[in-house]
């Protein structure tokens, strides 16, 4: 089995230079099973968390449909199911190798689970009818990454010097409305989150992570505004995460910020042992086996 690798990771949002709001999310968890030891006869030396060695690492970023009603509503929607579902589930995400198909069946259940929470708010409030958001989903138990996508938000992975977009745009071409100008083409997405249809159809991809490897998550306000190798430029250029994100967000910006641009990014260096307690400010949600098998669905 592999040393486990805890990456370096940052993520950053911003509403971009012409859009009046953000309608985009992103999230970066840890997921970790530990056991907390509150009393015992027992010398345990130095820290009562027993930490699993091998902790899971969830990356996520959504876009809500700025043409639809309430779009902001449908990604914090679907980013808060995915909370809860993978609070519920957990377990699941411990298992790839004992049975890797079954847990592909849940993470597309994941966005099952979405669809319908955003269904059933919209049936509630009719005036939010047509609400909808892309998401694309990283989980990272290493080395096996496993990501799961809707829409035109992407996953890339940035590899000794190049970059491959892991992911595929679900959208069609069709002619744009007839202008002063010569008519052309725009991009239509034809599989979100919600929007008019009651079915969802996630894809999942699946690799094998190397040391040296990045992800990059991000949506369209960032690749509408920079090329691919621009992208890879940047990823070169940065001594970290947060360098990288801040980077991408300022560079979208001066190049017109014509959206909201969300870019998540992981760095996955050498193997290190894992840190004795959680980092100071970050929260934690854990729960056993059991507990979690047995949490409520919403």
């Amino acid at each position: 089995m592999d040393d486990p690798i805890r990456p370096d990771f940052d993520g950053a949002t911003d509403r971009g230079r012409v859009r009046a709001s953000n309608e985009d999310q992103f999230l970066i968890a840890e997921l970790s099973k530990f056991l907390l030891v509150h009393q015992t006869s027992l010398a345990i030396a130095d820290s009562t968390r027993l930490e699993g060695r091998r902790p899971g690492y969830l990356f996520l970023v959504a876009d809500g449909l700025g043409g639809a009603p309430e779009g902001a509503r449908a990604s914090t929607l679907a980013v808060d199911q995915v909370l809860r579902s993978v609070l519920g589930t957990m377990p699941w995400f411990f298992r790839l190798g004992e049975h890797e198909e079954d847990f592909q069946g849940e993470l597309k259940g994941l966005f099952e689970k979405c669809q319908r929470q955003i269904r059933a708010d919209t049936r509630e409030n009719p005036s939010r009818e047509g609400m909808g958001t892309t998401l694309t989903i990283a989980y990272v138990l290493w080395p096996r990454l496993y990501v799961v996508h809707v829409g035109d938000t992407r996953c890339y992975l940035f590899r000794s010097g190049l970059l491959e977009q892991i992911t595929e745009d679900h959208t069609v071409q069709v002619p744009a409305p007839r202008g002063p100008g010569p008519a052309g083409v725009r991009k239509v997405l034809w599989n979100v989150i919600g929007g008019s249809s009651d079915e969802v159809w996630p894809e999942v991809y699946k690799e094998t992570l190397r040391p040296g490897d990045a992800l990059l998550l991000c949506t369209d306000g960032l690749t509408r505004e920079l090329s691919d190798g621009r992208l890879a430029e940047i990823l070169s250029a940065s001594r970290s995460a947060a360098e990288a994100t801040s980077t991408f967000l300022r560079a979208a910006n001066e190049a017109g910020g014509r959206d909201n641009v969300t870019a998540v990014v992981a760095r996955f260096g050498e193997p290190r042992p894992p840190e004795a307690g959680p980092e100071t400010g970050r929260a934690e949600a854990a729960l056993s086996d059991s507990a979690a098998a047995a949490a409520p669905e919403s």
